[in-house]
């Protein structure tokens, strides 16, 4: 369902409107008792002062006691309501904005992951504002219909200068409203940019570092954070100066207010009482009337990161919702498969089989891996891609994810320990089968290396690890959830030659030449299909079949010492 940045405000309010409710009607109280103050004093002098009545001076000092008790208690309470609709809130907008990122299905949005940090955490904070912004409107509004009240008591047309100038003020001011929307949804756009780039960059430091691009991608940066300075400073500025206006013109109102009392005063048409009552309330409605001015501002704002949220939150799955039906078998099959820079592809791999596949070309490699992982929705790609008989979109989800699992080399930890990290994608698996894990993929020796063994903790990233260390784990992972179909892309990248015939024979072993380990789990070893995409000659040796692709296609296949005695292309890839 489409919600829209108004709908999202709309909401807010609704569904807090119990918090809301009552702070809104204790904030109003309070601005009605921040009223009645400069009144009473009024009062008091006109009653008790002027007339040496004792008794009146005490009865009124007592009542105006009262009075600033009501309204401490009324601001104190009304805010406290208000500011935990607020932070509520914004901690479920957080939460929605996740959810629907984190979504199984993916997300159709063109919002890189710095942009979307930015939604879910400076922007769910600014929409959340509305919860502030329509109590604050309710008792500025209170505050000036009651001092305009009791000016209209005191004199009809002190009271009708508030009455009709404050609306016309607001109504001038209101005009502004649109040009600060725009300026401030350029700077938060901005500002997510540089965010993006922020995080693409601290996530590529080591591969930047490798080919001597720092620099380079430094200035992109710099260029990146400048344009997000320049749009903060620029609605920095529309926003001040729309402050000071609002503020000018809202003293302006209530310095003339307080010369004609004082000029009626003089004229003997208002009592001294009344002059005091008369200056006390313009000074005071000069903050409510500030307010009101300012609120269209601040509403902008929030507009405007409402606005950005329904970018996320309204945005189309990215994957289709399926059918339901269940992946039974292991088998793996492409046929006319057309995606990125692969051309009809036709690829067929048996259950149980280790199938190697070779691309002279990385965006080949790229391609295949990125759409057998799933995450690529059918109206991207042209031809069938089936797992067991059945369409890849066809099938449930969570079983297809169960299924064809597809380790990317750069595969991301998480901050844990190494065992949390292992036993991520099947957390039931038992102690033999994390080791016999651990010692497939050469990762027994990250468990090694530290004191603490299986309990080492991991930062965010992985980033305590080195490269071949974090790849290791990572392997190890996958090879944990024991998914019928896994599909390998340069598992090895990160690590030494020694490691790289151990890992090669450690997954040939595990996956395809002995049973598993646990005797009760019905998956056989040797029933599984595991897909090496690889140019690693120890990886390949191993493999039952190797399939090489170029231009997009099947250019050849065979064993790996077929294809590296026959194919001279084969062996300049391979044997390098």
């Amino acid at each position: 369902m489409k919600t829209g940045g108004t709908a999202i405000l709309r909401r807010t309010l609704v569904r807090n409107r119990g918090r809301l409710g009552i702070g809104t009607v204790l904030v109003c109280l309070h601005q009605v008792a921040e009223t009645l103050v400069p009144i009473s004093i009024g009062v008091i002098v006109d009653r008790a002062v002027a007339t040496g009545d004792v008794f009146a001076l005490v009865v009124w000092l007592c009542a105006l006691a009262l009075l600033f008790l009501v309204l401490t208690a009324a601001w104190r309470y009304g805010a406290r309501f208000i500011v935990v609709a607020m932070q509520n809130e914004a901690h479920r907008l957080r939460m929605e904005v996740a959810h629907r990122i984190l979504d199984p299905r993916g997300v159709r949005t063109d919002l890189r992951a710095g942009e979307l940090l930015s939604v879910s955490t400076s922007d769910a904070d600014r929409a959340a504002w509305i919860a502030d912004i329509t109590p604050r409107a309710a008792a500025a509004l209170t505050a000036a219909i009651g001092s305009a009240i009791a000016l209209l008591l005191i004199d009809v047309p002190l009271g009708l200068a508030v009455l009709i100038g404050t609306p016309v003020i607001l109504g001038l001011l209101q005009l502004a409203a649109p040009l600060i929307t725009r300026r401030a949804t350029d700077q938060q756009a901005a500002v997510a940019r540089a965010s993006a780039m922020a995080t693409d960059l601290v996530s590529g430091l080591r591969p930047l570092r490798g080919i001597g691009a720092e620099v380079p991608a430094s200035r992109r940066y710099r260029a990146a954070s400048r344009d997000a300075l320049g749009a903060t400073l620029h609605t920095a500025k529309s926003s001040a100066v729309f402050a000071g206006v609002s503020m000018t013109v809202s003293a302006l109102l209530a310095v003339g207010v307080a010369g004609f009392a004082g000029w009626f005063a003089l004229e003997g048409r208002i009592t001294i009482g009344e002059l005091i009552t008369v200056v006390g309330l313009s000074q005071f409605f000069i903050e409510p009337l500030g307010v009101l001015a300012g609120l269209p501002g601040f509403l902008a704002l929030a507009r405007a990161s409402a606005d950005r949220l329904a970018l996320v939150l309204d945005a189309e799955p990215l994957l289709p919702a399926g059918s339901g039906r269940t992946l039974d078998g292991s088998e793996l099959s492409l046929t006319g498969v057309s995606y990125r820079s692969l051309s009809g592809l036709d690829l067929r791999v048996t259950p149980g089989e280790l199938l190697g596949v070779v691309a002279y070309r990385p965006q080949d490699a790229e391609a295949l891996a990125a759409l057998l992982s799933g995450q690529i929705p059918p109206d991207r790609y042209d031809g069938e891609l089936t797992v067991g008989g059945v369409r890849l979109s066809d099938a449930d989800l969570s079983h297809a994810r169960r299924t064809l699992l597809v380790e990317p080399h750069n595969g991301d930890l998480f901050s844990g320990t190494v065992a949390s990290n292992v036993t991520a994608g099947r957390p039931g698996a038992t102690p033999s089968e994390v080791q016999a894990a651990l010692s497939a993929s050469a990762a027994v020796d990250v468990v090694d290396a530290h004191p603490e063994g299986l309990d080492h903790e991991v930062a965010d990233r992985g980033s305590s690890l080195s490269g071949g260390q974090r790849q290791r784990v990572a392997l190890a992972r996958a090879l944990v959830a024991q998914s019928p179909v896994m599909v390998l892309h340069d598992p090895t990248t990160a690590v030494d030659a020694v490691t790289e015939h151990t890992i090669a024979g450690g997954i040939a072993d595990l996956r395809h030449r002995t049973v598993a380990l646990d005797p009760t789990s019905p998956t056989v070893a040797g029933r599984q299909t595991t897909i090496l995409i690889t140019s690693s000659p120890a990886l390949l040796s191993v493999t039952d079949r190797v399939v090489v692709l170029d231009d997009g296609t099947v250019a050849g296949e065979g064993t790996h010492s077929q294809l590296a005695t026959e194919n001279a292309n084969y062996r300049q890839a391979v044997l390098r």
